[in-house]
């Protein structure tokens, strides 16, 4: 499959890489929660800029919510599953709630700011 061979050719690397020391695999685990966290405040940060739900509000929370299916779905169609499956776990949300936190500071932008 097509995926298959771009996360091979993608991933092998990061594999080689992290297999070389134990602090390479905790610098990926470090650099993984640190993405995380950034993006669980960042899209509590929004939320509570928004304030209290409404017709408008909660049609932007639901596009945020939808935005984190589509990263956590186009994460698990790239990352490999063979290998290190605990790390792109962490990758995959982490990526997809930042993605939704930047989402919603676009739209708190556009929408609130003006």
């Amino acid at each position: 499959m097509i995926t298959d061979k771009i996360g091979n050719a993608i991933f092998n690397p990061l594999k080689t890489w992290t297999e070389q020391s134990n602090s390479n695999w905790n610098m990926l685990i470090g650099i993984g929660i640190l993405l995380l966290v950034f993006g669980l405040i960042l899209i509590y940060v929004f939320h509570k800029k928004m304030g209290a739900a409404d017709e408008r509000t909660s049609q932007i929370n639901l596009k945020s919510a939808l935005i984190v299916l589509y990263g956590v779905v186009l994460c698990d169609l790239i990352f490999p599953k063979e290998y290190m499956w605990q790390i792109f776990f962490l990758f995959k949300y982490s990526l997809a709630f930042i993605a939704s936190g930047i989402y919603l500071a676009v739209r708190y932008k556009k929408d609130f700011l003006n």
